[in-house]
């Protein structure tokens, strides 16, 4: 796993963790849950310290002393490891003579209106921002042959940029096609002057189709008329403009001339072009197959 999919990673471990640390943050401690005819005996008994009751549930501590003769052996060990808070919560029944049974017992109670918007809130982002970076996860790792931004960057250009310097091929490389690289450097003086060809009303060939077998040089050509012109080289192959999503390939065209217009003087070079350049209309979709939209 390579780095940038092991940073993803922590990520959504990260936000795991922070859902985790938030319920405990929100959740109650030190509370006990009680039934409610424990709660009626603690009532009985005089071991009630206050209570609050809120959207039917009733919350307070309990008295320290003398529990044993009502809860159950689990409850009692389980408010000595509280750490000597003894809280409460029981879920309350209809029971209209609750109020006079707390008068007579001289508990002191009331009742409190919660705002429920900050749990509504983290119950319903939270899982939507854990569920959008499991997704996003796993788009990265879905796109790893489409680019370092995956399905995430699906309409973006994926033309590898040659600086002068990195490219470091000039026509002394070049050997074996001297009529090729004849006549491409008028390409690069008009790159190197091109005041000097305005002046007499020349321009520069809007682009150059280089034919030849695998192996005969023709990238090696293109990197050599950007390092003799000293201008970026944006290299990519014809077969990266056509993916399986309709107006991919136009939206990568759009991109990468945007790229060339940024960076401009600069060379396109397209390999394989053939793999877009078939004949027309010949396949089952007519004029509207996804390569005849990116041409």
């Amino acid at each position: 796993m390579d780095k940038k999919q092991t940073f993803s990673l922590w990520y959504v471990l990260a936000a795991l963790v922070g859902m985790l640390l938030l319920q405990e943050f929100f959740t109650p401690r030190h509370t006990q849950t009680l039934t409610y005819s424990e709660f009626k005996q603690a009532l009985i008994a005089g071991k009630l310290d206050d209570v609050v009751i809120a959207d039917g549930v009733a919350t307070g501590k309990l008295k320290a002393e003398g529990l044993e003769q009502i809860l159950p052996k689990d409850k009692l060990e389980a408010l000595k490891q509280a750490g000597g808070e003894h809280g409460f919560a029981t879920v309350l029944v209809n029971d209209p003579g609750l109020v006079a049974q707390l008068d007579a017992a001289k508990v002191r109670y009331g009742s409190v209106r919660e705002s429920k918007w900050l749990g509504a809130l983290i119950s319903w982002v939270a899982p939507a921002l854990v569920f959008f970076g499991i997704w996003w996860f796993l788009m990265k790792r879905m796109g790893g042959g489409m680019g370092h931004g995956g399905m995430l960057e699906i309409g973006k250009s994926k033309a590898k940029v040659y600086m002068q310097t990195e490219t470091g091929v000039t026509f002394k490389d070049v050997a074996g096609i001297d009529e090729a690289r004849e006549e491409l450097m008028e390409v690069v003086e008009f790159l190197k002057n091109p005041d000097r060809y305005k002046r007499l009303g020349g321009k520069i060939p809007k682009g150059v189709l280089i034919v030849g077998a695998p192996g005969t040089g023709k990238t090696l050509l293109a990197k050599a008329v950007a390092g003799e012109a000293g201008v970026p080289l944006l290299s990519l192959s014809g077969s990266e403009f056509v993916e399986m999503f309709v107006g991919v390939g136009a939206a990568r065209v759009r991109d990468l001339f945007d790229q060339a217009a940024a960076k401009a003087p600069c060379i396109v070079f397209i390999d394989e072009i053939d793999a877009l350049g078939k004949a027309r209309g010949v396949g089952l979709a007519g004029g509207h197959e996804e390569h005849e939209q990116t041409l």
